[in-house]
């Protein structure tokens, strides 16, 4: 075990800022909710367990779906499980009859049931294979990782990863694979873990990987572009008075969602004060519950490590048209000519 390493064994599988989404999402009897992040089920439960109510729950991992039928059969009825996509959650609401829902919740990111299974390749601090699909199909991070131009994988590292040192481990990779392939996550850590020195002591707990496997992970699942595009399929399914409820743990998907609902709230008018008064602004279609969007205390991250970066945004839907998606919030989602 190195100085960076962390046991995450003993914690539980919790879902972060449970009361707080709970708080935003006011379950009532007789209403209907999308959990479009299911996993295993927490906030699910939760929501089922606070009213007599109805979920519509959506994971694109077939694990998650598999493991979640013994919960259907439990709530009798007020259950639904769907596979796919959450950013596609109007067309899946639509296959199973309806049409508007009260609530929407999403926790952004890889699950904790996911970063445990050595198999599913998300975690450095489990070898296996260099994988990191949530669907299970699709173009993996070892694909990534050897075919890629060494360019792009700077690109990768830089904007999804957030990592000052892209280059230095775009260039090792290039030429670490000209003599072997990358295979695992245990190759990759071990050599990102050479290349960036940092150094160790009490209270250096982030391993160096740690914002290259965040890059790549985001992008094999291409993350950012699902956010931008399950924001507006939510502001498209809730009805009027319907509550919206994200977590998200890292700056990436936070920027994403407050420009979203700042833009949708009526917080973005004219861009200047020297300029026209604009006259076809849309009026809002969503109220925020709170600005700044709400954090876990210190009792919750204490029993629960992952919620020390979690933001919670919560929001109303109002009685206006949905805004359409602009260019800025789709660019948000891709980097260009990858």
């Amino acid at each position: 075990m190195t100085a960076f390493d962390q046991k995450t064994d003993d914690v539980p599988h919790t879902p972060v800022l449970l009361t707080k989404v709970l708080d935003a999402l006011a379950p009532r009897d007789g209403a209907v909710y999308v959990d479009g992040t299911f996993g295993a089920g927490g906030y699910t439960k939760a929501i089922l367990e606070a009213a007599d109510c109805k979920v519509i729950a959506i994971d694109r991992d077939p694990n998650a779906i598999a493991d979640g039928a013994e919960l259907v059969a439990q709530y009798d009825g007020r259950l639904t499980l769907l596979a796919g996509q959450f950013s596609a959650m109007d067309e899946l609401l639509a296959q199973v009859g309806v049409d508007g829902v009260d609530g929407v919740t999403l926790d952004i990111g890889v699950s904790s049931m996911q970063l445990d299974q050595a198999e599913r390749g998300f975690s450095f601090m489990r070898d296996g294979p260099l994988d990191m699909r949530m669907s299970q199909s699709g173009l993996s991070a070892a694909e990534v990782v050897n075919t890629f131009a060494v360019n792009d994988l700077k690109r990768i590292f830089k904007i999804y990863g957030e990592e000052k040192k892209a280059h230095v481990v775009a260039g090792a990779i290039g030429r670490a694979r000209e003599i072997e392939p990358f295979t695992t996550t245990g190759q990759l850590a071990s050599l990102i873990e050479k290349v960036i020195w940092v150094k160790p002591g009490p209270g250096k707990t982030i391993h160096p990987a740690t914002r290259t496997f965040q890059a790549l992970r985001i992008f094999v699942n291409g993350e950012l572009d699902e956010l931008v595009r399950g924001l507006s399929a939510a502001e498209k399914v809730l009805k009027t008075g319907g509550r919206l409820a994200v977590v998200s743990f890292h700056s990436l998907e936070d920027r994403i969602l407050k420009r979203f609902l700042k833009r949708r709230a009526g917080g973005e008018g004219n861009p200047s004060r020297h300029a026209p008064i604009a006259t076809n602004i849309k009026p809002p279609s969503f109220k925020e519950l709170k600005r700044g969007g709400l954090t876990a205390d210190e009792n919750e991250i204490k029993q629960n490590p992952r919620a020390r970066s979690a933001r919670l945004r919560g929001a109303i839907r109002l009685d206006a048209e949905m805004w359409p998606l602009d260019k800025k919030e789709l660019a948000q989602g891709e980097i260009e000519g990858i």
